[in-house]
């Protein structure tokens, strides 16, 4: 019993750690890759022009996050020591590239879709870690769980889609290169998910080994692209114009890595599909908070999504749990 209290409070605190870290990890994400940056010119005359750039740095972006992340972890494995990781290179490497490729592609989609497009297109993250999980990493589960998760993702996507529904935007009722890269990133999700549920089961490394090993092997391979690209040397040339943007980038990171902590701990200990759920109902809650200390009123459909997302959660936390030996990997 006091095994299954510790276990629950573990998960409670790596939950609650996911949440406030991201959410203040989404406030400057959006600042940055959304917001509009603006400074006013002289020229020699005396003529003033105002000139607005936006940051489409994706790479510069994550590559920061990356190095924070790895900074970060082999700080923290210094200070407490792991165990020997037995984890193969290829693993980490092949985790890493679908890391990375859902992290770009989701930054990148941003610059065709607004913020809130992206919350939902992300918000169906289970589905393809599950069914991955599935044909990638040979776990198997109960019929029910599939249903539990297909519930919490339809509550989340009914009230969530509220702000561009009444916007009208374009660009969210059509289908595009935004879509497109939020699709890509739905998969390649799901594609590290089922082979972090294969390291888990084969290595059994730490969360920390896992977020070291992950960020460094992103980190050398984000360096070789952004030299090769030109990215970097154009970034710098917008930070001349914008220096606050090094700052921005920079809290970005530590939120990231902070973020982090908690989030490898959790796929370690728990599995990538509890991770996906906890992730995905952040989004969730971050919304319903706005409503609470801001009273935004709700729509009838957004009443029902949260219903939704409430039952599935809860069918899946006193369901889910009833037969554990289905919820292995072969």
């Amino acid at each position: 019993m006091k095994a299954d209290t510790h276990h629950t409070q573990k998960f409670i605190l790596y939950a609650a750690g996911i949440f406030a870290t991201y959410f203040y990890f989404g406030i400057l994400q959006e600042k940055v890759t959304r917001g509009k940056y603006v400074v006013e010119t002289t020229d020699s005359e005396g003529k003033k022009t105002v000139v607005t750039e936006k940051f489409t740095f994706a790479l510069i972006l994550v590559c920061t996050q990356c190095i924070i992340n790895y900074i970060i972890a082999k700080a923290v494995i210094l200070i407490w020591p792991q165990n020997e990781d037995k984890t193969t290179h290829l693993y980490y490497a092949s985790v890493s590239v679908t890391y990375l490729l859902a992290m770009v592609a989701s930054n990148m989609a941003l610059q065709w879709v607004p913020y809130p497009t992206q919350v939902v297109g992300k918000s169906a993250k289970p589905i393809p870690v599950l069914l991955l999980g599935v044909l990638v990493g040979k776990k198997s589960y109960a019929l029910k769980k599939y249903l539990f998760i297909f519930i919490i993702v339809i509550g989340i996507v009914m009230f969530m889609l509220k702000e561009n529904a009444m916007k009208g935007e374009s660009d969210v009722s059509g289908f595009g290169v935004g879509e497109l890269l939020l699709i890509l990133s739905l998969v390649m999700d799901g594609l590290m998910g089922a082979i972090q549920e294969r390291i888990r089961a084969e290595a059994k490394p730490s969360g920390l080994q896992m977020m070291l090993q992950q960020n460094g092997w992103s980190s050398i391979f984000l360096i070789i692209i952004i030299l090769l690209s030109g990215e970097l040397f154009q970034f710098i040339e917008f930070a001349k114009i914008f220096p606050d943007v090094y700052l921005n980038i920079f809290f970005i990171g530590v939120a990231s890595a902070v973020g982090q902590l908690f989030l490898f701990n959790m796929v370690s200990e728990f599995g990538p599909l509890p991770l996906s759920i906890v992730t995905t109902t952040r989004k969730f809650f971050t919304v319903l908070g706005s409503v609470i200390f801001f009273g935004n009123a709700l729509t009838g459909r957004q009443w029902m999504g949260a219903v939704l997302v409430f039952l599935g959660l809860f069918l899946d936390a006193f369901y889910g749990k009833k037969q554990p030996k289905k919820d292995i990997v072969k």
